[in-house]
């Protein structure tokens, strides 16, 4: 298991595509921002899909890190899911 922040900016005609895909496989923190663990086989599994999404001009960015204890998260205002401290 990694754990992993994927992070996208996409056209408009494909926000709700990404959202649905990634809301599968991860945690949605913010409008375009996702995190949680996954195996390597769902990871690979979430990209490949992904992939078939984007368009020229798209970005998708994914940070893997060791763990979700490799680093501190603070949330400032809203906490939008309450399965995150």
């Amino acid at each position: 298991m990694t754990y992993v922040i994927a992070v996208y900016d996409v056209d408009e005609s494909r926000v709700g595509k990404i959202n649905r895909t990634l809301k599968s496989y991860l945690i949605w923190i913010q409008n375009s921002v996702f995190e949680g663990n996954l195996s390597e086989s769902l990871y690979e599994e979430m990209i490949n899909k992904i992939i078939k999404i984007l368009s020229p001009g798209d970005s998708f960015i994914v940070y893997i890190l060791k763990s979700d204890s490799a680093f501190q998260r603070y949330i400032y205002g809203e906490n939008r899911n309450n399965n995150l401290i």
